[in-house]
């Protein structure tokens, strides 16, 4: 046997692969870049038609991941894989792993309902299923992004957004802020009021209409409380939330209203 002509022929052979595989690796190179390059140009031109920022990160993340699909098969194609037998042999394994991540499926549909039912959008602060709560930065084909009130950055995945509660805080522009103060019994509940609602025209984000009003929700076992809702614009929500926090209490103690601990009577019975 020809020891130099297998030699010579497997160097032919491996020299005709490499040259296949650095074409594949250069069209995989080029290709993810022009991706990238349309998904971009398609996300401005999206832009400049005032098409909502959710339905735009939507379509960028569906365009990208299908660009970047084909440039695969593509590269795939110049080493050598019949592109017919590739698509086949793909569509099988796609249908094989998605027997198996029917979960993930699942997140996708559910992010299409998300895009069309819109339920938020980005921008706006939702609390989902009682639990997460923050502003919605991203829609993604399987994901919602979230970034928490402390700037944590949670990631939600679409099925459990659409199998949960979802409470879109933002959603109707303004929003009532919760307050509950305890006073004293002997305390003056119309110089409390008073004091409330003076802090509260002082509060830079509480809006005149609808009027803030006070009044008294419960009688407790050590303090007559009373409740207020003063409504601002939704993203001022904590703003207003801890100026009020603040500013009454320290309105109640410079008029001498007293918010009163829990306490209780004990009293003693002597043996006869």
């Amino acid at each position: 046997m020809d020891l130099n002509f297998i030699t010579d022929e497997h160097w032919a052979l491996v020299t005709a692969y490499a040259v296949k595989a650095a074409g594949a690796l250069l069209v995989l190179f080029i290709g993810f870049w022009i991706a990238n390059a349309l998904t971009k140009v398609v996300g401005r031109q999206m832009s400049r038609s005032d098409v909502d920022q959710t339905i735009i990160n939507f379509i960028r993340s569906l365009v990208s991941t299908g660009l970047k699909i084909l440039v695969i098969i593509a590269a795939a194609g110049m080493v050598g894989v019949e592109t017919a037998s590739f698509i086949a042999v793909f569509g099988a394994l796609a249908f094989a792993v998605g027997l198996a991540l029917q979960g993930t499926l699942g997140h996708f549909a559910s992010g299409i309902m998300l895009l069309f039912f819109r339920p938020y959008k980005v921008g706006d602060l939702v609390t989902i299923g009682g639990g997460q709560t923050g502003t919605v930065k991203e829609l993604q084909i399987f994901n919602t992004v979230l970034a928490t009130l402390d700037n944590k950055r949670v990631i939600v995945p679409n099925g459990t957004v659409t199998s949960n509660i979802i409470t879109n805080i933002s959603g109707q522009g303004i929003i009532g802020v919760e307050l509950k103060y305890g006073i004293g019994y002997g305390d003056s509940i119309d110089k409390a009021r008073a004091v409330i609602l003076a802090v509260g025209k002082e509060c830079p984000w509480i809006l005149e209409n609808p009027a803030q009003g006070v009044v008294v929700a419960e009688h407790g076992d050590s303090s007559i409380n009373l409740a207020t809702r003063p409504f601002c614009n939704s993203e001022h929500y904590w703003d207003t939330f801890f100026y009020m926090q603040e500013n009454v209490k320290k309105a109640f103690d410079r008029e001498g209203i007293s918010i009163p601990f829990p306490q209780r009577d004990v009293h003693l019975i002597q043996p006869k």
